[in-house]
């Protein structure tokens, strides 16, 4: 059994570093940045389904929370000669540390009422964002002054588009492997209990605000490395890019794509960048794409509760079983 597990991570490992390796010769330049963008929020979404799928809660805060990291990386951008993996990880840690704090309602309150305190959270720092006149290019960490585009440097080795997509889909590789392991350790069985009783969960000595905080840190730490990326894929930011209304999207989508597999991510990803910039390729508006998304999560909510991905696993699942009776 052990061997069977070992092979097929094998083989995901070097299906996935195949594909980081050829996508970015296989897209022209355009459809590169797009791609970029996907994935990046595809990480932004990994920290929508984490609360949603372990906690059963909703929060609304995350591209607020994206913010956060793209501002931090672009003030160090500024301020410091710090390594851009350097300042990506203090922009997670940061987000980490204010989404610990929106954890705290979420130990008295869920449902409605919680996704209402995260979405005024995130209008809160949109605010904040424009107060401190963002975007901005300014020196040091306060400076003031217009961005020119490739103000913030990429790393050494990912300077062109092509590149920094790959260190891209490594670093999502990179947190999707971290997102799994919490899953299938102490916090995922902590989630687990937290989520089908608390008080069940406190009888049996699991530490609730514990869990549901760290739960909330590393949604925040996502969301922080998302915005890092961004600003490292776009070289500049807009505060145009945080709008507090996008996490509701975003939420929706992780409902589409499924909040229970890591597949689900990637297309809440792909339905929220490559969908709309596929619209205007082709001369159609992308507003159209919210009418989609309105019947998508109707669909998921009345029909498909793991949204796309989890009916292409079962879909996958249901052939093997086909193809296993009809060998025996």
């Amino acid at each position: 059994m052990a061997r069977r597990i070992s092979g097929k991570n094998f083989i995901t490992l070097a299906v996935v570093l195949m594909v980081i390796w050829l996508l970015p010769l296989l897209l022209s330049s355009l459809w590169v940045k797009v791609v970029t963008s996907a994935v990046i929020f595809s990480l932004a979404a990994t920290g929508v389904s984490i609360l949603f799928a372990q906690l059963g809660l909703i929060n609304l805060s995350q591209v607020a929370l994206i913010g956060v990291g793209g501002w931090v990386l672009l003030r160090l951008n500024y301020a410091t000669g710090l390594p851009f993996t350097v300042s990506l990880l203090a922009g997670g840690i940061v987000a980490a540390i204010i989404g610990a704090v929106f954890a705290l309602p979420a130990v008295r309150m869920r449902g409605l009422y919680l996704a209402l305190v995260t979405l005024m959270a995130a209008g809160a720092l949109q605010i904040l964002f424009n107060a401190f006149q963002f975007p901005n290019g300014g020196e040091g960490f306060w400076g003031v002054a217009q961005q020119s585009a490739g103000d913030v440097r990429r790393p050494f080795l990912a300077q062109t588009d092509g590149a920094y997509l790959r260190y891209v889909m490594l670093v999502v590789a990179i947190c999707f492997t971290i997102v799994g392991m919490h899953r299938f350790a102490a916090p995922g069985r902590a989630w687990a209990m937290i989520r089908q009783s608390e008080a069940n969960a406190m009888a049996a000595g699991v530490n609730v605000t514990f869990y549901k905080t760290w739960a909330f840190a590393l949604s925040g730490f996502l969301a922080g490395i998302s915005g890092g990326l961004l600003a490292g894929a776009l070289q500049q930011l807009d505060a145009r890019t945080f709008v507090a209304g996008d996490s509701i999207l975003l939420f929706a989508l992780s409902i589409v794509g499924g909040a229970y597999h890591w597949l689900g991510a990637i297309i809440a990803g792909l339905l929220f960048k490559l969908l709309p910039a596929l619209f205007n390729d082709f001369g159609i508006s992308a507003d159209l794409t919210l009418v989609i998304f309105g019947i998508a999560l109707l669909h998921a909510i009345i029909t498909a509760p793991k949204g796309i991905s989890g009916q292409i696993l079962a879909g996958i699942s249901s052939l093997a079983a086909r193809r296993r009776v009809s060998r025996d």
